[in-house]
């Protein structure tokens, strides 16, 4: 899978610094299986563009990244994923960030009017679609 279908996006309302969303959920994308090693993430400039920031803040969250090992960046190639070093993972601070996640996008849905009826069959939907 590329960095294309791994879609990045922003909520400006959580506090969380821009950067840090990016990291977050390149690390998510990673854990999840969605980006690979070898997999290349979008050019600074490009993410940039798509959404709407500095593109100091894409590089902060680049080379952050590349310094955890995460990232590997070959001049004029791109920026790619690595073989990440394996993470431990804390199983509680996990559901408690899926929960933080997911509150966060039932907030904004239902701000925006969506239904319940709405959210649930879109996402079985967008889920599908993942398992394909």
């Amino acid at each position: 899978m590329t960095a294309q279908a791994c879609r990045f996006f922003l909520d400006t309302k959580s506090g969380v610094p821009v950067y840090r969303q990016i990291i977050d959920q390149v690390l998510v994308a990673v854990a999840s299986g969605s980006l690979n090693p070898g997999d290349q993430l979008p050019t600074v400039r490009q993410l940039a563009v798509d959404l709407s920031v500095n593109p100091n803040t894409v590089l902060r969250a680049y080379k952050e990244l590349e310094i955890r090992g995460f990232l590997s960046t070959q001049q004029g190639s791109g920026t790619f994923i690595s073989h990440a070093p394996e993470v431990p993972v804390d199983e509680a601070k996990r559901q408690e960030r899926l929960t933080q996640i997911v509150a966060q996008f039932v907030a904004r849905a239902a701000g925006e009017g969506f239904s319940v009826r709405e959210l649930a069959e879109r996402i079985g939907e967008m889920i599908a679609e993942h398992r394909q």
